[in-house]
């Protein structure tokens, strides 16, 4: 199987013989978190409280009515590698920001036409049903597969390594109720795939969002399934249009 680009697939044996693919968004990430306001204060910043800041009407009218949670990545421009990740929570009728972290996306920007290997992060809303990762579950309320298919391959740089020690899947061109590394497309492979929350070192991803550690262990214990998160992604300009 390909991933989202050639050095996204990774081919891991498992102890009965059997060959598996271990997809993967290949990338580098790193970094602290850095806060982007303060849990409880209203995500309107003076704006409409009943809205996530900086989406616009074209990206929120996809935003599920039942959904009480949106991560929100704030791409720095159309071709930039750097972003903010912002978790949002619905409070009654309005919207308030939890907390933030600088990261990653694709290293080339981003795509509302996202195809494999072009190394840009898709534009869009889309649902986050699922997480997995090599490290055992933190305590998160996503369905969680640890496996060891999930580790980069030893192959790449030693500095990533790590970046699928915890991942979240965003539920693009993929089967949602399934293992994050589930390699099957429903879109067809050229609309590429494995699109991942993961861990960050410290630099553009080949089209995932990469955090770091701690955001990570912080989004997978918060996301509550039962609140229907989604993550609302893409450059500023795109996201409010």
């Amino acid at each position: 199987m390909r991933s989202d680009s050639a050095r996204c697939a990774a081919l891991v044996v498992t102890a009965a013989g059997i060959l598996l693919a271990a997809l993967a968004c290949g990338s580098p990430g790193g970094g602290a978190p850095e806060p982007d306001g303060r849990a409880g204060r209203s995500g309107a910043a003076g704006g409409d409280p009943h809205r996530v800041p900086g989406i616009g009407p074209g990206l929120w009218r996809r935003v599920p009515a039942g959904s009480g949670q949106v991560v929100a990545v704030y791409g720095d421009g159309a071709d930039s590698a750097g972003s903010t990740v912002v978790l949002y929570v619905r409070r009654g009728e309005a919207w308030r920001r939890v907390r933030g972290w600088r990261a990653h996306n694709g290293r080339k920007g981003w795509t509302t036409h996202h195809r494999s290997g072009d190394r840009r992060s898709p534009v869009g809303v889309y649902t986050l049903t699922d997480a997995g990762g090599v490290l055992g579950d933190p305590g998160t309320r996503l369905p969680y597969t640890r496996d060891r298919s999930f580790a980069a391959p030893r192959w790449w740089a030693r500095p990533y390594w790590h970046d699928f020690d915890y991942v979240i899947a965003v539920d693009y061109n993929r089967v949602r109720g399934t293992p994050p590394n589930d390699p099957r497309r429903p879109e067809g492979e050229d609309r590429g795939g494995s699109i991942w929350l993961h861990m960050d070192h410290g630099s553009g991803t080949s089209g995932c969002v990469s955090i770091s550690r701690q955001a990570m262990e912080f989004l997978l214990r918060a996301l509550d399934p039962d609140r229907h998160p989604v993550v609302v992604m893409g450059d500023r300009a795109h996201l409010a249009a």
